[in-house]
């Protein structure tokens, strides 16, 4: 069972694709760069492989290392290949759910992979129940498979452009069929998805930490709306969509991706160690020291400590070992888990001013428990700073957040706040410090700070709307 009550929103799924006319082995560069996306998710792992006749596919619940072993990947030889790691969105956490989702249909067999949330596909999905669809699975995945296999009488891709054209939300999809690989992004490009490429093997993947990881090349990221299709051919882009603005979430910059990443031009790491400088212009603090919560505070204390010139240092030793945070069963063991998780460094606290960065607070449940670890080691004074404005309201686009009543933010004064953490100083960036650290004119998706999405968002709903 998985534990409701978090104090960090919990990161989406991981996609990678990769097509080699050259003989790659394509399924085990595939778990590689899964393996270099699994931050995304950790509750199951899947690999489909085409070898130019048929696809087949693996995946079990769990780490990428613990779904398969040598002899899983020696048996998925082919010329192309799709992986996933989940965090459920929507849908229960079981094997049935776990992706890529394979379907045989009038071309052949075609396998998916999907990362994001689409905010109507419980209507899609009713109508296509009522055309005579059965489905196998509770997530929103199988609605654009279906979808797509709908309309296979008109090509592939013509179906596959007809599919993304009723959906929306956010997603970044990969297609795999007996000869080709397709990529998605969604008309927002909300989720990211970048193209690779290893001499004339191509690769589709979340991040651009994946493809370093196999030694790939960036060659750039698709464009919202965009339809990348690679086959024996090369890669083409079908780019029919109108109205289209790249409105990135910000917490993939925030939070979610890999600080060695790059998403849509802006490196991760970089901005992170911006937001820190802000964070100290608008909210600066008499200290001793600074210190980062691993792993995504760190990048945002090295810029707080390089603006204000008070030392940085490490301030929690993390146990590598431990799974993150939300995995444990309930609230009681979950709080215990954070002091196995993080064990504070009590040479480098004791009798010393703090500054604590964090890059959000969602509940408080975890900060007011970072506060105590400190002071319980000597902490004199701790300071508590956030990388990212109050976040006041729900994600609807493939991050899993508590209700807004369960949000802190959303329900407490900064002062209330402060108190319930028990800091002696609260501080938050803000939304232009945020924006300003992310550099140049782009627009980014901000709805979980200001409540305002790039579509048109459900009322407030379970992730399970669509359990049946």
């Amino acid at each position: 069972m998985k534990n409701p009550i978090i104090d960090k929103f919990k990161e989406e799924c991981g996609v990678f694709g990769i097509y080699s006319p050259e003989g790659l082995d394509v399924s085990t560069l595939t778990y590689y760069g899964l393996y270099a996306l699994q931050h995304r998710g950790q509750e199951s792992a899947g690999i489909a492989v085409s070898n130019g006749e048929e696809v087949t596919c693996h995946k079990a619940m769990g780490l990428v290392t613990e779904a398969f072993n040598e002899g899983i990947l020696n048996s998925l030889k082919g010329i192309s290949a799709i992986g996933h790691v989940r965090y459920s969105t929507t849908g229960s956490s079981n094997v049935v759910n776990a992706q890529p989702l394979l379907t045989k249909y009038k071309l052949g067999s075609m396998a998916i992979a999907h990362n994001g949330n689409l905010v109507n596909a419980d209507v899609i999905r009713e109508l296509l129940e009522d055309g005579g669809c059965i489905f196998q699975t509770s997530i929103d995945s199988e609605v654009v498979l279906s979808l797509i296999a709908r309309n296979a009488k008109k090509g592939i891709e013509t179906a596959v452009f007809d599919a993304i054209q009723a959906i929306k939300g956010s997603y970044a999809i990969v297609i795999l069929t007996e000869d080709k690989l397709i990529g998605v992004r969604d008309h927002n490009g909300i989720r990211p998805l970048c193209i690779g490429r290893i001499n004339e093997s191509y690769i589709l993947c979340s991040e651009s930490c994946a493809l370093d990881a196999v030694g790939a090349e960036f060659v750039r990221d698709v464009n919202p709306g965009e339809i990348v299709v690679i086959d024996k051919d090369g890669l083409r882009s079908l780019n029919r969509a109108e109205k289209t603005q790249c409105e990135t979430c910000a917490f993939e910059y925030i939070y979610f991706a890999r600080p060695d990443s790059t998403i849509d031009g802006i490196n991760v790491y970089e901005s992170r160690v911006r937001m820190g400088e802000e964070l100290y212009k608008e909210c600066p603090a008499e200290a001793d020291i600074v210190v980062g919560v691993p792993d995504s505070g760190i990048s945002a204390a090295v810029g707080y400590a390089k603006a204000s010139n008070i030392p940085y240092g490490i301030g929690f030793v993390k146990n590598r070992y431990v799974g993150r945070t939300f995995i444990t069963p309930n609230q009681e063991m979950r709080e215990r888990a954070v002091s196995v998780k993080l064990n504070p460094l009590k040479s480098n606290i004791e009798g010393k001013r703090v500054v604590l960065i964090d890059d959000s607070i969602v509940r408080g449940t975890t900060s007011r428990r970072l506060v105590e670890q400190l002071r319980k080691v000597g902490a004199k004074e701790v300071h508590f700073r956030v990388s990212s404005p109050v976040v006041k309201y729900p994600c609807y686009f493939g991050i899993d957040t508590p209700y807004r009543k369960d949000l802190i933010g959303a329900n407490m004064t900064l002062e209330e706040i402060r108190e319930e953490i028990g800091a002696d100083s609260l501080g938050y960036i803000s939304m232009e410090g945020l924006l300003k650290s992310f550099g140049g004119e782009k627009r980014f998706c901000l709805g979980c700070f200001k409540g305002v999405y790039p579509v048109a968002t459900p009322m407030e709903t379970s992730k399970d709307h669509l359990e049946r």
